[in-house]
């Protein structure tokens, strides 16, 4: 595992990932007959990264270590955005990614975070894991991109401030926060008068110490694991989407492995996303006390006026335009009416 020398803390109580050899001497000794690299943007201590572990560690012993793949946290391998390019070209044989901002290369891709879509996660599981999930593959594979069958769960995501809480849409207006490189984000935000700044993720701790923006969103998960508590005050809980993370391989990488061998790293993949899911979920249910212990101040918001200020601005009837009506009923199908 391509990370550091030293041995890192477990996370959610989930194990322990640890180094045995240096870098170099790691890459030396490997006799797999397929190396390849997984990239992502979270910190070790995330679910994601514990889970990527096990499976590797999985899958290299189902192939009799003929598949081996490297995992690369914490965006060591450059920006979201780099790393999309990287996993298009092959640089980078797997990685995770947030729908909404694949949505740079494949627009559909973004229907899975459209604002207060999905109440739960009944519904979200109910809409990925069925027709609404197999349309945004399939739109995956266009780009030549394979898209494992299991999406991995970042969660639903909260607003934080280094200002004020936010109550209602009406706190939003001229608020500048981060968001991610993605035109879904940035068009939501500015539905909301708001100011969205387009930043990727390893820059968001130094641009909210910097106070080049006063907030962000994300799950809790990530709020709690990227020490963004450091840095923010307050933490509203808006649910006012949820996202969770494609977990793509580059499709000439994919189709070199034999059958069988991409049966066993599909079906690890596809199992360590319903643990990490379950991980996540957990997680985020348990992490507001002890935020609130870290001095985080937490309030509660209703979706009412932040939902009908969307529908009042366009919102929803621009993203059914942009997205198609096929994937729009595939979405409300699970989400009951938005436009």
């Amino acid at each position: 595992m391509s990370i550091s020398r030293r041995t890192l803390l477990t996370g959610a109580g989930a194990g322990v990932i640890t180094l045995a050899a240096p870098l170099n001497s790691v890459w030396a000794q490997s006799k797999a007959e397929f190396s390849y690299k997984y990239a992502n943007n979270l910190p070790l201590t995330h679910p994601m990264n514990i889970r990527a572990k096990e499976m590797a560690d999985a899958i290299q012993k189902d192939t009799q270590g003929r598949v081996e793949i490297r995992i690369f946290p914490s965006s060591q391998l450059g920006s979201d955005t780099d790393m999309l390019s990287q996993v298009r070209n092959g640089g980078v044989e797997f990685f995770t990614l947030s729908g909404l901002i694949l949505a740079t290369l494949v627009p559909a891709s973004s229907i899975t975070g459209i604002g207060f879509a999905f109440s739960n996660y009944d519904a979200v599981w109910k809409a990925l894991d069925g027709d609404l999930g197999a349309h945004v593959r399939r739109e995956i594979g266009k780009a030549n991109l394979v898209a494992m069958d299991k999406i991995w769960d970042n969660g639903f995501r909260q607003i934080t401030s280094s200002t004020k809480p936010i109550q209602t849409a009406d706190d939003l207006k001229g608020f500048k926060i981060r968001v991610p490189v993605s035109p879904l984000w940035t068009s939501m935000f500015k539905a909301f008068d708001s100011a969205p700044a387009s930043i990727n993720f390893n820059e968001v701790y130094s641009a909210l110490q910097t106070k080049i923006v006063d907030g962000q969103e994300n799950p809790l998960a990530i709020i709690d694991t990227a020490k963004l508590n450091e840095v923010q005050k307050f933490c509203s809980i808006t649910n006012h989407m949820w996202d969770g993370f494609w977990f793509l391989a580059n499709r000439r990488a994919w189709e070199r492995l034999p059958e069988k061998m991409r049966t066993i790293v599909a079906g690890h993949i596809n199992a360590a996303g319903m643990k990490e899911r379950a991980d996540v979920a957990a997680m985020n249910a348990g992490l507001q006390k002890g935020l609130t212990e870290k001095g985080m101040i937490f309030n509660q918001t209703k979706a009412d006026s932040f939902r009908d200020r969307l529908r009042a601005g366009g919102f929803y009837s621009e993203w059914k335009s942009k997205l198609g009506a096929e994937a729009w009923e595939l979405l409300e199908k699970s989400s009951g009416k938005l436009s």
